[in-house]
């Protein structure tokens, strides 16, 4: 018999059987569809703000889940390839309305995006040009460092449980800011949470050294790959090249360029440095995942077939991946050295986006006007408990004003 909280490689098809049967804490998926369709199109500022949004809706506004399920889960996303706010997005539906939830807040959130870029890409391909939103998004950018700091803020009081933790997450910021691999920090965060949690070998893991190795292979996408060979352009190429993409990606938007550009610039010659460029600058402005670049690339290429094929290939292992592992974390949770291992993930997680929104907030706060936009959404979120989806409102709407008034 298993003992309490056990949790090997050898139980691990039994935990998935059972975690799938567990019954998750309903909620209609009309409401998740309303609530993602509108994060989707108004969460601005890349994936740390996204999750900063769901972190102030779903939990501090809805109590749908509590603070430390949160963290649990953003740091399951973040040891899995793929863009990982949309992971946390199907995520919660999962967990909140079982597969249907899955599939809504998944699409839901995609979807708003993808069509926006749509509408960008069709106006690039027949003007040869992007339209001009910088004061908008000068606006937007000041809120959005806001927004994110909260949930830091707040998301800090449930992962530091301890000086040890506080410790962690210390050297896992300094370790992002060097530059370390985004898997590094999490994994060795993680590991280092068990080691100072229990001096002495755990008797609670019979993972052995092949067994460790098995996880990064898998996270890694090492198992699974398809080969895209320099082939002339056609849809299905298409498709499997994003589906590689979705499928072994890790890190942010400009490791998503170094992947595309390798591929589709250098060895396939399907675009050129500038096209690529104005793709990911079309990722980074409009609302939610990033990966919806995707979108643009596969207009250029093949029209809104190839904007169907490379959006649905980039972002379907991300539905597979939330599947396959989501419901295993409150297993893990259960036990006590895997409990420990999250506990590291988390801070390691936390501290990814300490040094991301420090990066964004030196791009984003460059004068009087941005500093007080970032101050004043700051008191309101947290003093008067504004929507953040009106404070990006109102900080576009200033951005604008004030860019028009220096023109």
């Amino acid at each position: 018999m298993r003992g309490r909280g056990r949790l090997t490689l050898g139980n691990l098809a039994d935990d998935i059987r059972s975690a799938m049967t567990d019954k998750p804490q309903q909620r209609t998926v009309v409401e998740l569809a309303l609530l993602y369709l509108r994060l989707g199109t108004t969460a601005f500022g890349g994936p740390a703000a996204h999750i900063a949004m769901m972190d102030d809706e779903i939990v501090r506004r809805r109590n749908w889940l509590s603070r430390e399920e949160f963290l649990d889960y953003l740091g399951l996303v973040n040891l899995i390839p793929g863009p990982s706010s949309t992971e946390m997005a199907i995520q919660i539906g999962y967990r909140l309305a079982g597969a249907a939830g899955l599939v809504i807040a998944g699409v839901c959130f995609i979807l708003p995006a993808a069509f926006l870029v749509l509408g960008l890409a069709w106006t690039y391909v027949r003007y040869g040009a992007l339209p001009q939103v910088g004061g908008v998004l000068y606006g937007i950018k000041a809120v959005v460092i806001a927004i994110v700091f909260q949930a830091i803020w707040n998301l800090s009081k449930t992962a530091v449980k301890s000086t040890r933790l506080a410790i962690i997450g210390a050297l896992a910021i300094v370790g992002s800011a060097l530059g370390l691999n985004v898997l590094i920090v999490l994994f060795g965060a993680g590991i280092l949470s068990i080691i100072t949690a229990m001096p002495k070998a755990p008797a609670d893991i019979s993972l052995s050294k092949a067994s460790l190795g098995f996880v990064p292979r898998l996270l890694a996408g090492k198992w699974v790959i398809v080969a895209v060979t320099a082939i002339p352009f056609g849809l299905l190429p298409l498709f499997f090249f994003f589906f590689k993409v979705g499928a072994t990606l890790f890190g942010s938007g400009y490791v998503l360029l170094a992947y595309l550009r390798t591929d589709l610039v250098l060895r396939l010659h399907w675009l050129t440095d500038k096209q690529l460029l104005d793709a990911i600058a079309v990722g980074q402005v409009t609302p939610g995942p990033v990966f919806t670049t995707a979108t643009f690339i596969g207009y250029l290429l093949g029209g809104v077939p190839g904007a169907v094929v490379a959006t649905f290939g980039i972002f379907v292992p991300s539905f597979f991946f939330v599947a396959l592992f989501g419901r295993l974390v409150r297993r893990m949770r259960q036990s006590k050295s895997f409990g420990s291992f999250l506990d590291g993930v988390n801070v390691g997680a936390l501290a990814l986006m300490v040094v991301v929104t420090w990066y964004l907030g030196r791009a984003a706060l460059v004068d009087k006007t941005t500093i007080a936009l970032a101050i004043l959404s700051g008191i309101a979120l947290i003093r008067y408990r504004i929507n953040s989806t009106w404070l990006i409102a109102a900080g576009g709407i200033v951005g604008y004003v004030a860019v028009r008034a220096l023109v």
